[in-house]
């Protein structure tokens, strides 16, 4: 199993370039399912969860061929079961479930694995599609759902769900009528989402808003797309500048999608100059950086994605921040390991209090998640000695080449197989 070495106490100087969102991706390349023709896409991160999707798409019936970014997609003929094997490992394999229902009228898929960040039920999917017709259960680990065509509804989340609103998104766009979704999820990637569809002929309006209305089509056709870039990934490089207290370019940035986390930056004293039309955000030396408060909320609030990352540069700033964690219960397994590098993080339910120390020092970490792989990292940069990173495959479920592009920068990283 590999592990990441840190050399910390380094700044960082040079240009990242930000690679394809992974969260945009994923949910777009599901969609494929509901393509008559082949589809071709730009800009797709070479990740572990985009080819663990791939490997699904070829099991579901796919023709996939991937080279250097771009990815074609073909679903001719596709058969209804997403097996255990190749979901468990990938939350967003339950996004196969909505297309295959209005594709074929039925679809097998085993419940799906991920980051243990939490209670991620899949319920307001299933009941959504319920209600466009859909009938459920579960036998043995799968959800078997099968249904004669769906129907357009009006569906209420009773939280604006991420992945609910993808599923039902892409399944409402072959349904009979109109569907209404209300109380939907805002993210970029959402967005993202619908304008793919709307390219491959489905009626949207609304995406973006909390009302997303669908009206639903024949079918849809093959089209070229270019996915976005990664707000995460940008928003992580941004943190790597200001920990390090370096200079850092972020180029291929969606700035726009990441107001909220620039705002916070800039409230912690990070200088930041932002180019929204040339898609680059610079963060400049900074010397006084300070702890702050922040909240995790859906978009357009701060990201729960950025939580952990945004709380390894609170540990080397000055005085004292709080973090409140609205949207997993379960998120800050990170802290234990920024405790063992020195920080100074005191929990209390949903809510960390992070008292600023002078500077960390590296020590054998271990990796729960995605972003509290990437927090490890960060902290790893601004510690002194080296920081040993265990079971970093999960970092590459979300970040595409990171020690190649951090040291690139300047920093002093390592993969050890």
């Amino acid at each position: 199993m590999d592990k990441l070495l840190v050399e910390g106490g380094r700044p960082l100087y040079g240009e990242i370039q930000v690679s394809g969102s992974k969260n945009a991706s994923l949910p777009i390349l599901m969609a494929c399912l509901m393509l008559s023709q082949e589809t071709t896409l730009y800009n797709v991160p070479n990740l572990r969860d985009i080819n663990t999707t791939l490997k699904l798409l070829e099991y579901l019936g796919c023709k996939v061929n991937k080279n250097r970014g771009i990815i074609k997609v073909c679903a001719s003929k596709i058969q209804p079961e997403a097996p255990y094997d190749l979901v468990r490992t990938m939350r967003a394999s339950i996004l196969c479930l909505g297309p295959l229902l209005a594709v074929l009228g039925k679809a097998k898929v085993a419940l799906p694995g991920g980051c243990a960040i939490g209670s991620r039920p899949v319920d307001l999917h299933l009941k959504g599609l319920e209600k466009m017709g859909a009938s459920f259960q579960l036998e043995q680990g799968y959800i078997i759902g099968t249904c004669s065509k769906l129907k357009g509804t009006h569906i209420y989340f009773d939280f604006p769900t991420v992945g609910g609103t993808e599923n039902l998104l892409m399944a409402a766009c072959l349904a009979e009528g109109e569907t209404i979704l209300e109380n939907a999820a805002k993210e970029p990637e959402i967005i993202d989402l619908a304008n793919f569809l709307i390219e491959a002929g489905a009626k949207i309006q609304g995406h973006g808003t909390s009302i997303i209305k669908i009206q639903g089509v024949n079918k849809l056709k093959g089209i070229k797309y270019e996915v976005m870039p990664d707000r995460i990934e940008a928003g992580t490089y941004m943190i790597a500048g200001a920990i390090t207290r370096g200079e850092i370019t972020i180029t291929n940035c969606p700035v726009e999608e990441l107001d909220a986390v620039i705002t916070k930056l800039k409230e912690m004293g990070v200088k930041c100059s932002v180019d929204s039309e040339k898609k680059i955000v610079q963060i400049l030396e900074s010397t006084d950086i300070q702890g702050i408060d922040v909240i995790t909320a859906p978009y357009p609030g701060f990201p729960t994605d950025m939580q952990a990352q945004i709380m390894a540069l609170m540990c080397v700033a000055k005085g004292s921040g709080m973090i409140k964690e609205t949207i997993f219960e379960n998120r800050f397994m990170h802290v234990l390991e920024l405790v063992r590098l020195g920080a100074n993080i005191k929990l209390s339910g949903d809510t960390a209090l992070i008292r600023g120390v002078s500077f960390l020092r590296g020590a054998p970490v271990m990796a729960s998640d995605l972003r509290a792989s990437a927090s490890l990292v960060l902290a790893g940069l601004a510690a002194r000695g080296v920081t040993e990173i265990h079971r970093v495959y999960h970092l590459d479920r979300g970040y595409e080449k990171i020690e190649q592009k951090l040291s690139k920068v300047g920093a002093k990283i390592w993969r050890i197989k």
